[in-house]
């Protein structure tokens, strides 16, 4: 049988609907009750003909105003005069004060209240073009740092993040530790970047391109398809590709990514690539610098530009025909990315030149081709046919992958010691033993701070020293200081037997890098800092992953610095034109310089010179070196 529902449930019910819809249902019921409060006492007033003394009899709506003026005002009955009136204002005065001490609370909660929602950071972005970035993490601040730069010439750069972290807290992190925004304003909202309806706030469909950070976590593999699948099979999706820049830490986790986001992500195996920048930066002396040089958006970078007036001529006419600018590969009509092409490959209607310059307005070419002094190149070739010594102190997981690309470059015979507490260090070093052709590798099993245990290694007999961190075992921080205790006691038995380490090592906080930089290319601690830059250069030009992808791997041309004296006749001036022609006459794309005078003022850089202007005259000595791209 059906309960008969009251009157005063149905009421009731309705009222707390009405309620339940915040401060402007509130706000309704106040001026309703305000509204009956005013009617009742001036039909009261007009019925029993209430007026003040020496007053005529007032009207209904003379009452009612007047009964309004005390609901809102309480001292306006101030000056009443006859009794009967004033009891009857005395009674909608004390209505009043009810109702708007009641509407003020009201206002202030709901005041409150929405100051409240706007700190959460859930309002829709109303912004276009704009560079989006999803997750949060400590790269956060040098991506941000270098967009920063990229967008000095744009009118009106906009950074969009939504990260699951409170807006109030990324705003006075991104003011303490990004330093000055210039003209980019950057716009923090709160929400999961994996949540579609999140994902909605930050208005990723006009976006200009998109970076997602992995999360912290054991499954921050999953979490960044997740995204992934997020953003490109989103309903709301635009019809234009996505262009999405993407950190997967684990290989098996890069195919899935491939499927969900196919052309329209470019995926950085972060951990892949770390051991590969290790591998290369150990084994050549200012090779890291020349890194940060070009990965950077200040000073020199790389760009692509459709030039009508190279077509016909080869990619080795080219090299000679830009003045400010160092070219160094080619784009083809049909999209493939070639770093260092054959010096006959010719130029096509459609091709983009592809060169390290200052910024996009500068890749020019000159009117007249470059001047070559051919007396003074020089054709000696030599190869490095040497056996290598690597020392490694301290293990985690990224050293597997070092070891595998150190077997890709070294000759065969070469030696690598690893010195570690870990436990998972031994098992692997006894499968190198048939899985590696190139590399005899060892274990000792030693604490990589003891000063005792690094002089009975002697560090002076190794060519090179990778110094790794304890992540895998210890938070951050306490990885951190025994990497730095460790580099720190190199440093020091370098000074004792004065002799020269070639140390590359890892800090994992960017605080404690800068801690444990030391004037010294060869000390460069690879960190965060080079993803971050990679994130940001790709996420400003997709065509960038292939070139990376290509310097970052053993086939095809990476970046090597090479004795001068190869090229050049040594100690008399000589033109950058004369280098780069007798780079290419080793097919070779030669684009900078290091001064080995200056290997240890961080104020020349180290003594390297990306993109040098080709027109003026150097001098080089024994010892410095020419940057170029090569295959070996």
């Amino acid at each position: 049988m059906k309960q008969k529902i009251t009157f005063k449930e149905r009421f009731r019910y309705a009222f707390d609907k009405t309620m339940s819809k915040g401060t402007p249902a509130l706000i309704m019921w106040l001026a309703l009750l305000s509204v009956l409060l005013v009617l009742v006492i001036a039909t009261i007033s007009v019925i029993i003909g209430v007026a003040p003394e020496g007053e005529e009899k007032m009207g209904f709506i003379e009452s009612a105003w007047r009964s309004l003026m005390r609901t809102l005002d309480a001292g306006t009955m101030g000056g009443d005069a006859g009794w009967s009136f004033r009891l009857l204002m005395l009674l909608v005065t004390i209505g009043g004060i009810f109702i708007v001490s009641t509407l003020i609370g009201v206002l202030s909660s709901g005041i409150e209240s929405k100051l409240e929602e706007l700190r959460k950071g859930r309002s829709f972005v109303i912004e276009k073009n704009h560079t989006l970035i999803l997750g949060w993490s400590p790269k956060i601040f040098t991506i941000i740092s270098e967009l920063v730069i990229a967008n000095e010439n744009q009118k009106k750069p906009r950074i969009v993040i939504l990260a699951d972290k409170d807006k109030v807290e990324m705003e006075d992190e991104i003011n303490d530790k990004a330093g000055d925004l210039k003209n980019t304003k950057v716009i923090c909202r709160s929400g999961l970047p994996n949540d579609i309806g999140d994902l909605e706030i930050a208005n990723p469909h006009e976006s200009k391109s998109i970076i997602i950070l992995a999360p912290d976590g054991e499954d921050a593999d999953s979490q960044t398809i997740k995204t992934i699948l997020a953003v490109t099979n989103n309903p709301n999706r635009r019809k234009e590709p996505y262009h999405i820049v993407a950190e997967i830490k684990e290989e098996r986790f890069i195919d899935p990514a491939k499927i969900i986001g196919k052309d329209e992500v470019e995926l950085l195996l972060t951990d892949d690539l770390i051991s590969r920048i290790m591998v290369q930066t150990c084994r050549q002396s200012g090779l890291s610098v020349v890194y940060s040089e070009i990965m950077g958006f200040e000073g020199s970078e790389m760009y692509f530009n459709n030039e009508p007036g190279l077509v016909g001529k080869t990619y080795g006419e080219s090299l000679l025909w830009y003045e400010d600018s160092a070219v160094v590969g080619l784009k083809t009509a049909e999209g493939d990315v070639m770093v260092n092409p054959p010096m006959d490959k010719v130029f096509k209607e459609g091709d983009l030149v592809m060169a390290i310059t200052e910024d996009d307005d500068t890749l020019i070419i000159a009117k007249q081709k470059g001047t070559v002094d051919t007396a003074k190149i020089r054709g000696t070739k030599i190869e490095n046919t040497n056996t290598e010594k690597t020392l490694i102190l301290g293990w985690n997981h990224r050293g597997k992958s070092i070891i595998r690309e150190m077997n890709n470059y070294v000759q065969k015979g070469s030696e690598i010691t690893v010195v570690a507490n870990s436990e998972d260090v031994e098992p692997f070093i006894n499968e190198t033993k048939t899985a590696y052709q190139n590399i005899v590798a060892n274990h000792v099993k030693a604490d990589t701070t003891d000063r005792i245990v690094l002089e009975s290694l002697h560090p002076e007999s190794f060519n090179h020293i990778i110094v790794l961190s304890y992540i895998d075992e210890m938070d951050t921080q306490r990885a951190d200081a025994k990497t730095l205790l460790t580099l720190l006691q190199l440093r020091h038995y370098s000074e004792q037997k004065n002799t020269d380490l070639s140390i590359v090592s890892e800090m994992m906080d960017l605080r404690n890098r800068e801690l444990a930089e030391v004037t010294k290319a060869d000390d460069f601690i690879v960190s965060d800092k080079l993803l971050s830059m990679l994130l940001a250069q790709i996420s400003e030009n997709k065509s960038l992953m292939r070139v990376y992808n290509d310097l970052f791997q053993e086939e095809g041309s990476e970046i090597y610095l090479k004795p001068a004296a190869n090229y050049v006749e040594i100690g008399v001036p000589v033109n950058f034109y004369t280098v780069v022609e007798s780079a290419s006459l080793k097919n070779e794309s030669a684009f900078g310089y290091r001064i080995i005078a200056d290997a240890f003022n961080p104020a020349n850089t180290y003594g390297v010179k990306i993109n040098p202007n080709k027109s003026e005259m150097i001098t080089f000595a024994d010892g410095d070196c020419i940057i170029v791209m090569a295959e070996n």
